[in-house]
């Protein structure tokens, strides 16, 4: 068991936080953050983590501060999963310049953000490490309707992860991107009503079309992603570096 300090971005509900209560219970340290600061410390304590933190992966300035205060108050990182995200379902045509920035700013920039800051301090404290970021099945395909936006941000997450891998290699940290399909979470309920609308149909019907989608026969649950980033933060990963993990029931095979 590796252990050490383990943070995670958006971990105040869903992916974010079954990922950091699967670090917690193998061993690792974690350190949930989220925008809404009263979430990721629900987090923490379902956990047991000593303490969550506010974090905007939209602000630059905030990134470098919370992790260097991460780093003095709880240690060197060991592990960073870069989970925040959004999205907002519209058709390509309707999606506004205002709403384009924000699921890049939030989904890509974000990530690239708070991935370079985690990986700055482990090269500073020359601390070998493992960065996920998580992307998306529609970071490998574009046949995803009314998410074009979310499409071009998840894409450049993957491409993003490669670079990094890449570069970082020679620093003894791995990084890795998980692609999960259709998850039951708060985020995908939203999406349920909206697709629901733009196809003139139900929630219930939306549903459906997304477990005929998956050859499991299942809808996703957010315990199926943290038990595969948690992989990747163990040794057994250890030779492991640059891939994007599909982690969706077969929705999406490459």
């Amino acid at each position: 068991m590796r252990g050490g300090i383990a943070v995670v971005t958006g971990a105040g509900s869903g992916i974010g936080a079954a990922i950091a209560t699967e670090l917690a219970r193998r061993g690792h340290v974690v350190v949930p953050t989220d925008l809404d600061e009263a979430s990721a410390a629900r987090t923490a304590e379902a956990c047991g983590a000593p303490a969550a933190y506010r974090l905007d992966v939209t602000d630059a300035a905030d990134v470098d501060v919370v992790i260097r205060q991460i780093v003095d108050d709880r240690g060197p990182l060991s592990v960073f999963v870069s989970n925040a995200g959004v999205s907002r379902m519209r058709r390509f045509l309707d999606i506004t310049p205002a709403e384009l920035d924000l699921t890049l700013g939030v989904n890509l920039r974000g990530c690239f953000l708070a991935s370079q800051a985690a990986a700055r301090s482990m090269v500073e404290l020359n601390t070998p490490g493992c960065i996920v970021n998580v992307a998306s099945m529609a970071g490998k395909q574009g046949r995803v309707p009314f998410l074009a936006d979310y499409v071009a941000s998840k894409f450049g997450v993957v491409g993003l992860t490669q670079a990094m891998a890449f570069e970082l290699a020679e620093h003894r940290i791995r990084v890795n991107s998980v692609c999960p399909g259709y998850v039951a979470t708060p985020m995908q309920e939203r999406e349920l009503v909206w697709e629901a609308e733009l196809r003139d149909s139900s929630p219930a019907a939306v549903r459906e079309l997304y477990l005929a989608d998956t050859p499991l026969r299942r809808l996703e649950l957010p315990e199926d992603v943290a038990r595969v980033v948690a992989f990747l933060a163990s040794e057994d990963a250890d030779f492991v570096t640059g891939e994007a993990i599909a982690v969706n029931g077969g929705a999406f095979m490459d």
